[in-house]
C-alpha cells in the first residue's frame, strides 16, 4: 500500500512550492465580475490550478469559471477528490502576512492551508504519484476544484447541472479517519423591525456591526451609542465577571461612545475553540440603561435568548443524538442602523443527524418571533450519512489504519464538505486527532510533513478506489 511513498518524498519540493503559490491567491469570494462568477481572486487561483494540472500532465477543464477539474485514467466509472479553493476573510490579528505561504519551524502558514489549498495541492500530486507508479486502474480520477464552498457552493450547484457525478468520491476538508456522517446545515437571517421608540433619557444605539461570514466566530464587533452616560464602572465589571475584552472609547463632546469587542475567531462548526465578539458586545450592551424599544430589544432578545449559548438552548432548538451529539448554534454577523429601520443576525447551525430540520427551525421561530423577529433568507443542507460498513468508507479506512495504527472507527463532524453535494460520497482529513484546529482562525497553519503524509495517504486511497 505504501508503494507510492518515494515517488511523493521526491516531489516534496514541487508540493511544498505549489501550496505556497496556491495560498498566495486572495480566493475571498467578491462580487461578480464579467467570466469571474465569484470574483477575480477566485478566478485567478483556480485558473493556476488547472495550469498546475495540465503542466504536469493531466486532462484538465475550466467549467466556465464555475469549477475545474483535472483528470486521469480510463473506466465508465470515475472516483472523485472534491476540493475547494475558495477562503474566508483572513480577519485580524496575523502574526504572519496571511498570503504568503510563510514556513517557519516546519509550518506552512496562511489563509487556506488547511481549508483547503494545502488538502488539493496534497490530491493533485497524490495522482501524480499513482499516474507515474504506472500500476494499473480501472477507473477515472478526476480532482474536481470547487470555487465557492465556503458561501453559496454555486460551484457546486454549476457542476452537477454540466459535468458528471462521480461514481464514489472523497473529500480532503475535514477530519481523519473517514467522516460517514455530516450534521445538518442551517443558514438562515433574524430581522426584527424597528418601529417604537420611546425618548425616556436612556442612551440610543445608533448602529452595530460584527462579523464576516456565518460559518466564522467573529473575532471583532463595534456598537456606536448616542446620549451615551458614562459607563466605565459597569465596561470593567463585565470584563471581569465575563472574562471579555470590551473596550469604550467617547466623542469628543462625551455625548457619544465606540463600544468595540475583541473576541477569537473560529470555525463555525466547533464555536467553542474560539470566543464570540458580537456575544460579548451585546451582553455588556444588555447592562446599560438603554432607551426603551425595539432598537434596545434586539439587544434585550440577544442577551436573553441568545448570550453565549453554543447549543440553541434558549432558542428552541438543542436537540441532540448519539450519532452527532449537540446541535451546534453560531451567530456569524450581526449588523443594524437605526437610520436603516432594521437590524439582523445571520445564524449558522448544525444540527444533529437524526434530528429534522423543520423541527429545529419551529423553534427558532417561536422564541425569536417572541421578540418581534421574522427568520429569512434561508439556506438549508440536509445531513450526511453512509454506512461504516460502505465499501467507500471501508477502503478509506483501510488507508488510514494502515498509515497511522489508529484502530479507531468512522465519525461524524458538525462541518459540512462537499461529499454532501453527491451520493456515495464521504469527507477524508486532513486533520489527524489532536491536531491543533485553525481552519478560519489567525495564524492558520499545517505542518509541512503533515503536508506529505496526506499526500501518501491520498495516493493509497486513490489506488484502493480505483483498481
Amino acid at each position: 500500500m505504501q508503494q507510492f511513498d518515494p515517488l511523493i518524498d521526491n516531489m516534496k519540493e514541487e508540493l511544498i512550492k505549489t501550496t505556497q503559490e496556491l495560498i498566495r491567491f486572495k480566493s475571498v469570494k467578491m462580487p461578480e465580475e464579467p467570466h469571474m462568477p465569484f470574483g477575480p481572486g477566485i478566478d485567478a487561483c483556480l485558473d493556476y490550478a488547472l495550469k498546475t494540472a495540465n503542466a504536469i500532465g493531466f486532462e484538465t477543464r475550466n467549467v466556465d469559471h464555475y469549477a475545474g477539474y483535472a483528470e486521469m485514467g480510463q473506466g465508465r466509472d470515475m472516483v472523485g477528490i472534491l476540493v475547494h479553493l475558495d477562503v474566508v476573510p483572513e480577519g485580524d490579528g496575523w502574526t504572519h502576512d496571511p498570503y504568503s505561504g510563510d514556513i517557519e519551524d516546519g509550518r506552512i502558514y496562511g489563509r487556506g492551508i488547511n481549508d483547503n489549498k494545502g488538502p488539493a495541492a496534497a490530491a493533485l500530486y497524490a495522482m501524480k504519484a499513482v499516474r507515474d507508479s504506472g500500476l494499473t486502474l480501472s477507473k477515472r480520477v478526476r480532482l474536481i476544484f470547487g470555487t465557492d464552498e465556503e458561501s453559496g457552493w454555486g460551484c457546486m450547484d454549476y457542476y452537477k447541472q454540466h459535468e458528471e457525478a462521480p461514481t464514489i468520491a472523497f473529500s480532503p476538508d475535514a477530519d481523519f479517519p473517514a467522516i460517514h456522517g455530516e450534521m445538518g446545515i442551517l443558514v438562515f437571517d433574524l430581522v426584527k423591525t424597528f418601529n417604537e421608540r420611546l425618548s425616556d433619557g436612556g442612551m440610543r444605539l445608533v448602529s452595530l456591526r460584527g462579523g464576516n461570514r456565518p460559518n466564522m466566530v467573529p473575532d471583532y464587533a463595534e456598537a456606536v451609542l448616542e446620549n451615551y452616560k458614562p459607563s466605565e464602572d459597569l465596561l470593567n465589571a463585565w470584563n471581569t465577571d465575563s472574562g471579555a475584552h470590551v473596550t469604550l472609547e467617547t466623542g469628543a463632546d462625551g455625548t457619544t461612545a465606540t463600544v468595540k469587542a475583541y473576541g477569537t475567531s473560529a470555525h463555525g462548526s466547533t464555536p467553542w475553540k474560539g470566543r464570540n465578539a458580537i456575544s460579548d458586545l451585546l451582553g455588556f450592551l444588555d447592562c446599560l440603561d438603554l432607551e426603551i424599544g425595539d432598537l434596545t430589544n434586539f439587544v434585550r432578545f440577544y442577551a436573553a435568548q441568545i448570550g453565549s449559548d453554543l447549543h440553541g438552548e434558549r432558542m428552541g432548538c438543542a436537540f441532540e443524538d448519539e450519532a452527532s451529539g449537540k446541535l451546534v448554534f453560531n451567530v456569524g454577523i450581526a449588523a443594524l442602523d437605526a437610520s436603516s429601520g432594521s437590524g439582523t443576525l445571520t445564524v449558522n447551525i448544525r444540527y444533529p443527524i437524526t434530528a429534522d430540520g423543520d423541527a429545529v427551525l419551529q423553534g427558532v421561530r417561536e422564541a425569536a418571533g417572541l421578540w418581534g423577529f421574522e427568520l429569512a433568507n434561508l439556506e438549508h443542507q440536509k445531513p450526511l450519512y453512509v454506512p461504516k460498513d460502505h465499501p467507500l468508507v471501508a477502503s478509506l479506512m483501510k488507508v488510514y489504519q494502515a498509515y497511522t495504527g489508529d484502530d479507531g472507527e468512522a465519525v461524524t463532524i458538525g462541518g459540512g464538505t462537499y461529499a454532501r453535494a453527491f451520493e456515495n460520497a464521504v469527507a477524508f482529513g486532513p486533520m489527524f486527532p489532536g491536531m491543533e484546529e485553525t481552519a478560519h482562525q489567525k495564524d492558520e497553519f499545517y505542518g509541512v510533513e503533515d503536508l506529505v503524509l496526506i499526500t501518501k495517504i491520498y495516493a493509497a486511497a486513490i489506488y484502493e478506489l480505483a483498481r
